[in-house]
């Protein structure tokens, strides 16, 4: 992450830039996680053209949010190819996938249980 992005007052951490806190790996996958605290954990996600996440579910309820890119999303019995600026929460338990069509970042947010 580039340091001139990233600044933190408190208990409060600003990232002025998204796209700098992330690169796009060739062939692959990436993950950073943003924030971690009892309630909420986010992680931003860069995926290279191909790249998939296979069926899967979360624990806890999740938002995923496209930032940049083209992926088709399977949650539940639905099917959708979405791009930059969708969104979309789900419950605790969803089974899940994505593939992304071009080279794709995604910010997930996974709501903690209280």
């Amino acid at each position: 992450m580039d340091p001139e992005s990233a600044a933190t007052y408190g208990d409060a951490h600003l990232i002025a830039n998204l796209f700098t806190a992330v690169s796009i790996p060739e062939g692959g996958i990436l993950s950073r996680t943003l924030h971690a605290d009892d309630q909420v954990k986010v992680v931003l996600f860069a995926f290279d053209t191909g790249q998939e996440l296979s069926e899967h579910t979360a624990a806890v309820p999740a938002i995923v949010h496209i930032l940049q890119g083209q992926v088709r999303l399977t949650y539940g019995a639905e099917v959708i190819e979405a791009g930059p600026g969708a969104w979309l929460h789900m419950p605790a338990r969803l089974p899940h996938s994505l593939l992304a069509r071009t080279p794709l970042v995604m910010l997930l947010t996974l709501l903690q249980a209280t």
